[in-house]
């Protein structure tokens, strides 16, 4: 088992968890964050760091398709360790539904 960042990180990207991971293994994207799984080591303690309730164990029903999605960027974009601010409009996209379609972007981060 390992943790995915899903859906609900996108224009959102709250930080909380990376100061948590005690491995670092969140990777930044331009609008979201990524969880490496071959780096995870399942303690969850990211889970309930997350206001956006976007971090979930990969063994819940649905997570095939942000597994795979973790797996790939997390070895595309830069690790990230210690956190930044939310973008301005985080507020606004919390809860949103759809944000993949709509707003994902396969650009990176700016990392640490």
């Amino acid at each position: 088992m390992t943790y995915v960042v899903t859906e609900a990180c996108i224009k959102c990207k709250y930080m909380d968890c990376v100061e948590v991971c005690p491995v670092d293994c969140f990777y930044e994207g331009e609008n979201m964050l990524v969880i490496h799984p071959a780096e995870c080591i399942d303690c969850g303690v990211c889970e309930p760091e997350c206001p956006a309730e976007a971090i979930l164990p990969d063994t819940e029903p649905g997570q095939e398709k942000w597994l795979e999605v973790n797996a790939t960027f997390a070895e595309q974009w830069p690790n990230i360790t210690q956190s930044r601010d939310a973008p301005d409009d985080a507020e606004e996209h919390k809860g949103e539904e759809d944000k993949y379609d709509k707003y994902f972007s396969p650009e990176p981060g700016e990392g640490d």
